[in-house]
């Protein structure tokens, strides 16, 4: 047995040692109710997370896939019209909801001027389109970034608890044996692990998303120079 009063050294190692001889649900079971409310937020902090990023990765692929797909048949179109009939079947596709904010500003010029003539008006609606999409594409994405920045500092919380609650046992049992301190330090550590857990697959994939996001944005802009040509050769002077 270890004794701090003898002049054993607390070493990592021996709190690995400690931790991996102690019972995870033994350590929960003994925690207190704050303790296991901290573990408790960030295991929710966690799920939600992960729901996040499936739900994410898959919307982000159809649309991907959906993009290429109506991008390649908006490049053989020869009118605005016949795209606006073939959209339909692409309509997953951001690109599409951009064309559909330009087409109905055409729509709206052709109907009243019988061209389009205010091609800056045209660019601020296909600019509100890509704005919309991009706002949609971020939605929930602000949760990641959270997770990423706050849990390790819950985690950290947790640890601090779990200190003052040995140190508190230390004292109350006159004992300085690390069997004391062992169950608080062992809690300390799992909320510390249960925060970084969190933590970091959610700060993985915020950056990985935003790239993706950044990516689409900028495919979004290049098609918006696209539409003002095929508008300019269709519906122009």
């Amino acid at each position: 047995m270890l004794d701090l009063s003898q002049g054993d050294r607390l070493t990592f190692s021996v709190i690995t040692a400690l931790v991996l001889q102690v019972n995870l649900w033994e350590m929960v079971s003994r925690s207190t109710p704050l303790n296991i409310a901290v573990l408790l937020i960030l295991l929710g902090f966690s799920i939600f997370s992960w729901t996040i990023i499936f739900a994410k990765w898959s919307t982000f692929g159809r649309a991907r896939r959906a993009d290429t797909r109506f991008l390649r048949a908006f490049r053989k179109a020869n009118a605005l019209d016949a795209v606006m009939v073939a959209s339909e079947q692409f309509r997953p596709a951001p690109l599409v909801s951009v064309f559909d904010f330009g087409y109905e500003e055409v729509s709206r010029q052709v109907k009243s001027r019988g061209r389009v003539i205010n091609t800056v008006s045209l660019e601020r609606w296909l600019q509100l389109g890509t704005s919309e999409e991009l706002s949609k594409l971020e939605r929930n994405m602000g949760w990641l970034a959270t997770t990423a920045s706050v849990s390790p500092f819950i985690g950290l919380f947790g640890t601090v608890l779990g200190i003052i609650r040995s140190f508190q046992e230390l004292g109350q049992q006159g004992s300085s044996s690390l069997r004391a301190v062992g169950p608080g330090i062992s809690e300390a550590l799992i909320a510390t692990a249960v925060g970084l857990a969190a933590a970091i697959p959610a700060a993985i994939f915020y950056n990985h998303f935003g790239n993706i996001i950044k990516e689409m944005g900028a495919r979004m802009d290049d098609f918006s120079l696209e539409f003002l040509n095929l508008t300019e050769r269709s519906y122009g002077e």
